[in-house]
């Protein structure tokens, strides 16, 4: 199941999109104008379908402003056929383009086909990582599963070593609790993101005990927690 984000205007277009991702499967949020496609992108959705015409803030400028803490795939929606319309799309970081009306068999293909090549990079990034990461005297040992600040190792469970390699492989990326949790514990765990603060204090306790002024996780206030490039 892949989380989607739907940014358009159009109730009724997305209220049909949204039948048919949830029929497959899909956890989808909706938002029906810019700005609320901005906030909700912060949720970290795994694919993104943006509309270009919207009052407010537009696609264009929804897709410019997100781009940066945004990795997952973004489809433009759009009834602009011009090709100079679909190059700025693309330049701006679209990873497709869609012309309204469109048949949606074929959305739903694309979509399909978006999330598929995604699942395959983030694989083969995965693969292609260097054994080792290092962060100022941190080293983070991918294949061993280990933890090493200025040589000495750090004790971590299994959870909190997931925790630390999720943050780290996305250095600077800003995830919120709920969807560190999603990731470490999956959709089905039972219990709540508290867990996560619960860990990360644990974290930055052991990595206190060896080098207390290093920062390497930072909290981003009603957002989540960030790992700094040290």
């Amino acid at each position: 199941m892949s989380k989607i984000l739907i940014i358009d205007d159009e109730k009724e277009l997305v209220m049909l999109l949204e039948d048919e991702l949830k029929a497959k499967g899909h956890e989808v949020l909706v938002a029906y104008d810019g700005q609320e496609g901005i906030e909700l992108s912060k949720k970290q959705p795994d694919l993104i379908i943006l509309d270009i015409m919207m009052p407010g803030a537009d696609g264009f400028e929804v897709c410019r402003v997100i781009r940066d803490d945004v990795l997952c795939p973004i489809i433009f929606l759009s009834a602009k056929q011009s090709e100079t319309d679909k190059i700025k799309g693309l330049t701006l970081g679209g990873d497709d383009y869609v012309v309204k009306p469109f048949g949606l068999r074929e959305l739903m293909a694309r979509i399909e086909a978006n999330l598929r090549r995604e699942k395959r990079s983030q694989y083969i990034n995965a693969e292609n990582k260097r054994a080792k990461l290092y962060f100022g005297k941190l080293s983070l040992d991918i294949k061993g599963r280990t933890v090493k600040i200025d040589g000495e190792n750090i004790a971590l469970t299994k959870r909190e070593y997931d925790i630390v390699e999720l943050l780290a492989f996305h250095a600077g990326q800003v995830f919120s609790r709920e969807h560190i949790y999603e990731k470490i514990w999956g959709y089905d765990s039972e219990g709540d993101s508290a867990t996560v603060v619960e860990h990360i204090k644990k974290i930055r306790t052991k990595f206190a005990a060896v080098t207390p002024s290093a920062q390497y996780i930072s909290t981003v206030w009603g957002i989540g927690y960030r790992w700094n490039r040290i």
